[in-house]
């Protein structure tokens, strides 16, 4: 595990700003954990990414910012596979009521706040920091539950006030789509929907982040309290770096 302390910064208010490893590729996990970013978001949900190569993408980030991992779907098998390779988080997709939340809660923790298994594994030093791990994982562990359906913003004020939710992440693609609107995420219907899933965060005190296509959406979302946001991913990055030296260079050719 990083020794940053995520879930304690977005406690403290601290906006913490990272991005997406879609990339199977320890060379470009490591790459990008020496950005600078606050964390990385491992993706095991949408890319193919399994959790053994989820071990080494966070062997190659080595420690040098948090790592979270997003798991297939809410299901106890997925979180002790996720737990075991030492991540420091779980971004969980699809969080629609409060008894799912809590279903997330009970999966993510140790007794006696969840009933989460016990191995011996990569996170618990192969066993050689299993007291040091069990003792102090529940209060270090980033529970990162997604709103990004729209029963789950009419669940919202139910879903926020589940204990040991460390942070409420919208999803604005799969919301609009959600709403008939897929990626219109700028449309007032998908805005007001998050409006009313940030609304009653603050109400709550659980830190919101959400998903910035770009940086001028990040620094917008920043601006209306969003903390913890998860900016583009390791292959939006790689294309768009690609495509504006290709256009420079091809629109300097005599």
């Amino acid at each position: 595990m990083s020794q940053t302390n995520l879930k304690e910064r977005l406690r403290l208010g601290d906006p913490v700003i990272g991005s997406i490893v879609s990339a199977n590729a320890p060379d470009v996990a490591e790459l990008m954990s020496l950005v600078g970013f606050d964390y990385l978001w491992i993706e095991a949900e949408h890319a193919p990414i399994g959790f053994g190569d989820v071990q080494v993408l966070i062997q190659a980030i080595a420690g040098r910012c948090p790592a979270i991992v997003r798991v297939p779907a809410n299901a106890d098998v997925w979180f002790k596979k996720a737990l075991d390779t030492g991540c420091d988080g779980l971004v969980v997709p699809q969080v629609n009521t409060a008894d799912e939340a809590r279903r997330a809660v009970a999966s993510a923790y140790y007794p006696p706040l969840g009933s989460r298994s016990v191995g011996i594994t990569r996170a618990q030093g192969y066993g050689t920091t299993f007291a040091n791990y069990v003792d102090t994982i529940n209060d270090r562990l980033l529970l990162v539950l997604q709103i990004e359906h729209v029963l789950g913003v009419h669940n919202v004020d139910e879903i926020v006030r589940v204990p040991g939710i460390g942070a409420i992440l919208i999803g604005p693609f799969d919301l609009s789509g959600s709403l008939g609107l897929l990626g219109q995420t700028t449309h007032p219907e998908v805005e007001a929907h998050i409006e009313t899933v940030r609304a009653a965060c603050q109400r709550a005190g659980v830190p919101l982040g959400i998903f910035a296509i770009d940086a001028p959406t990040a620094v917008r979302y920043i601006a209306q309290g969003f903390r913890l946001i998860c900016l583009a991913a390791d292959t939006t990055f790689m294309f768009r770096a690609a495509s504006e030296a290709l256009r420079t260079v091809k629109g300097g050719e005599s």
